[in-house]
């Protein structure tokens, strides 16, 4: 899809605590004392609310033409990790949901697999067993998921548990708790034992934006995630409102960037919950596009948490290929 280039960079980062020649944070240093954690954390400059949302607003309103659009949505499809996180999953449930994963529409092999599928850490060997082969990876949520409320040492096996059952990539939730009473510290601690217990896993820390309040703790949890160590920083857990929105991730996407300004180390974006549409799907693309460039234009490094979405992506997919919308029994109801 071709959009016009990134905004220019970015948040500057307190430059007593970038150290060498090369781009380098001095992760010890910031993370020596809870104060002086807490010093670089509200030395971020502030997120401008209003500015923020009207950035979000007007990207949103961004048209695309057909070919770029028929791109996108393929785009859109292998970035989808397809999620089932249900007290009454069954291994059949996600039998059926990896073989939709691997082969998105039975009928048209030119539509991409998604990029993962997320289930419940007791039924990772599952999807392992049903994706062998496909390249689609298997993730596990982990850390007591949804609340994260429970003991380190719960955490720990809990990641574990994933990990050895062949989770390749592992979300975790933070102590929102710890967060939002200062002890950032604490949080700061927890994300690196996990992200040291994923060993060659990847670690996608939720923020659960919702409940962090204002877009200033957004960027200072995101911050906080990536100093830790975090592979990927993910918005919600889909079990709280509101999940993903427009503005939130375009804060989460401004860390990013200037996250790899400072360090050279790049972290991937996941925004999930609520996206439900083509039209959500490509909003998020022309807004990863607009802020930090084609770089995280890729399943690598941008996610899209969803259940629901990639249905009406294979829709309206369709339509672009047929000309018209397919009967209701055109892609499986999950």
């Amino acid at each position: 899809m071709t959009v016009p280039a990134r905004e220019p960079a970015g948040v500057p980062v307190p430059m007593n605590l970038i150290t060498g020649s090369g781009p380098d944070i001095d992760v010890e240093r910031i993370t020596s004392s809870p104060a002086a954690l807490r010093a670089f954390l509200h030395g971020l400059p502030g997120v401008d609310q209003v500015g923020a949302d009207a950035r979000a607003a007007a990207l949103s309103t961004r048209s695309i033409k057909t070919t770029a659009k028929s791109a996108a949505i393929d785009l859109a499809i292998s970035m989808i990790d397809l999620t089932t996180l249900e007290g009454m999953d069954t291994p059949g449930k996600v039998r059926a949901m990896c073989a939709k994963a691997a082969r998105p529409d039975p009928r048209d092999a030119g539509v991409p697999p998604v990029a993962a599928v997320c289930v419940y850490s007791d039924l990772v060997a599952v999807a392992v067993d049903a994706l062998a082969g496909s390249g689609v990876r298997v993730a596990s949520v982990a850390t007591a998921f949804p609340s994260g409320r429970a003991s380190l040492g719960v955490k720990l096996t809990d990641t574990a548990d994933a990990v050895a059952a062949g989770a390749g990539e592992v979300d975790m939730v933070i102590d929102r708790g710890a967060f939002l009473s200062g002890r950032y510290l604490d949080v700061f601690d927890e994300i690196s034992a996990i992200r040291t217990a994923c060993g060659p896993a990847h670690l996608k820390v939720i923020l659960e934006t919702g409940e962090l309040r204002t877009y200033d703790n957004v960027r200072r949890a995101s911050w906080l995630a990536m100093l830790a160590g975090a592979d990927f920083i993910k918005t919600s857990t889909g079990k709280v409102s509101p999940a993903a929105t427009l503005p939130v991730t375009l804060v989460m996407l401004q860390a990013v960037r200037d996250f790899r300004d400072a360090t050279g180390r790049q972290v991937g974006v996941k925004p999930a919950g609520g996206i439900r549409t083509t039209k959500d799907a490509i909003r998020y693309l022309v807004l990863v596009n607009e802020t930090v460039g084609q770089d995280w234009l890729d399943p690598a490094w941008f996610r899209l948490g969803a259940s629901s979405l990639l249905n009406d992506l294979l829709m309206q997919r369709s339509k672009l290929t047929t000309g018209h919308y397919s009967g209701p029994d055109y892609v499986t109801v999950d």
